[in-house]
């Protein structure tokens, strides 16, 4: 077996995994990079409503979303603080944190649909309900309650005339009885809902408490 030469040893060894020049070579890649870049947890938390807007896109269930929302920014707040949010220094901040929150989600809606629990149970609201009732479902019950907190975080007159055009009497017999004009009730109810469907349109609001009058 014919023995190399000294300098092709040298050589060789200079391509070896964890020799000098493959030290430098990552060296020089590591210092090319962007800094590291800390944005604040409170411009992490305004982005709420974007991570809530793409992981809908994603077609992640009602009944995990908020936790998977949480899963996402707690992440993202622990690659901040290890110092791997590097963005391009060029870029706007904003749309540089955006992006890379898209990877962000992107790869945690992938570890999500990995996990047993999401490929093989099926959720039933009642799975021990007498036979012949409908069972509950439970990702409409948890999309009714969210829409029932937007209702409370509405203004009183909405919530009333609201609630108005669910309960048993016609709207006109319930403005009656407050001494209201029908059509001045018909214009409340049609405000009512314009705000209703704004609150319902801006996805991660989550806010109980009532608006000021």
């Amino acid at each position: 077996m014919p023995i190399p030469s000294r300098r092709e040893g040298r050589r060789l060894s200079s391509d070896a995994p964890g020799s000098r020049a493959r030290r430098r070579a990552r060296r020089a890649s590591k210092e090319a990079r962007p800094p590291a870049v800390s944005p604040s947890i409170e411009a992490l938390w305004a982005e709420r409503p974007f991570v809530a807007l793409l992981l809908r896109a994603l077609h992640v269930p009602a009944r995990d979303l908020e936790d998977l929302l949480q899963t996402v920014l707690l992440g993202a707040w622990k690659a901040i603080r290890a110092r791997r949010y590097r963005p391009d220094p060029s870029r706007c901040p904003r749309a540089a944190l955006r992006a890379w929150l898209h990877g962000v989600v992107w790869r945690q809606v992938s570890h999500y649909r990995e996990r047993a629990c999401v490929r093989r149970e099926i959720l039933r609201g009642a799975p021990r309900a007498p036979a012949g009732q409908a069972p509950v479902q439970i990702e409409g019950e948890l999309l009714a309650r969210a829409a029932l907190r937007e209702v409370a975080a509405l203004p009183v007159g909405h919530r009333e005339v609201l609630l108005a055009a669910a309960g048993p009497l016609s709207l006109a017999a319930w403005a009656r009885a407050r001494g209201m004009n029908p059509n001045s009730a018909a214009s409340r109810l049609r405000c009512a809902r314009r705000a209703l469907a704004k609150r319902l349109a801006s996805p991660g609001r989550r806010s109980v408490t009532p608006a000021p009058q």
